[in-house]
């Protein structure tokens, strides 16, 4: 009876064997790779985000042009097209094709002959204390941080809508290259824009 008391006793003090620490270590590890891959997707979507936000400002950027060119009659309706002219010319001022993302030119349109004139847009970002602290006449002070909008390219199409001449198709395409994988993407912007205000 004795010796029964005291192999059990014996069996409950006994540790972990070898094979069963290894198998814990193992999924443990499983575990541990699989929360690092996620927080390494978490981070990348995290800055694709802001790619994708600063694409969506620079097409919302271009639409407000067309908009505020036709609402104030800078231009005439004829002239919401593309094209490659001047402004007051009766043809369409908006260039074709991708474009550098520069600054309006002396017209106030993004998009037209006179915005390489203009240089490249540069974007105002704030520094560590989230705060913009531009100060007119100079922009991208310290500490704020200044981003090159170098690889991102603007594409404005404008086109009749069916047979109505009094409605156009307008689309504008920023094109990006992401920062982690080097793919080009695509954020496109569309809709449909009367000539009358």
């Amino acid at each position: 009876m004795k010796n029964r008391r005291k192999s059990r006793s014996a069996r409950k003090n006994t540790g972990f064997t070898l094979i069963e620490v290894l198998i814990s270590i193992a999924v443990l590890t499983v575990g541990l790779v699989g929360l690092l891959g996620v927080m390494g997707m978490a981070m990348a979507a995290t800055q694709s985000s802001e790619q994708v936000n600063i694409a969506k400002r620079l097409a919302n950027e271009a639409l407000e042009s067309i908009l505020t060119a036709r609402e104030t009659a800078n231009v005439d309706w004829v002239q919401i097209a593309n094209g490659n002219c001047n402004v007051g010319d009766s043809c369409g001022i908006f260039l074709t094709g991708a474009q550098p993302i520069d600054l309006p030119g002396v017209d106030g349109i993004v998009g037209t002959n006179d915005d390489g004139a203009a240089g490249p847009q540069i974007l105002d970002m704030p520094g560590p204390s989230g705060i913009v602290m531009t100060t007119p006449g100079n922009p991208c002070a310290a500490p704020d941080v200044c981003q090159s909008l170098g690889n991102y390219t603007r594409t404005i199409a404008i086109a009749p809508f069916g047979t109505d001449t009094n409605l156009n198709s307008v689309t504008i395409t920023v094109t990006y290259t992401t920062t982690q994988f080097k793919v080009a993407q695509n954020y496109v912007l569309s809709t449909l824009i009367s000539q009358y205000r």
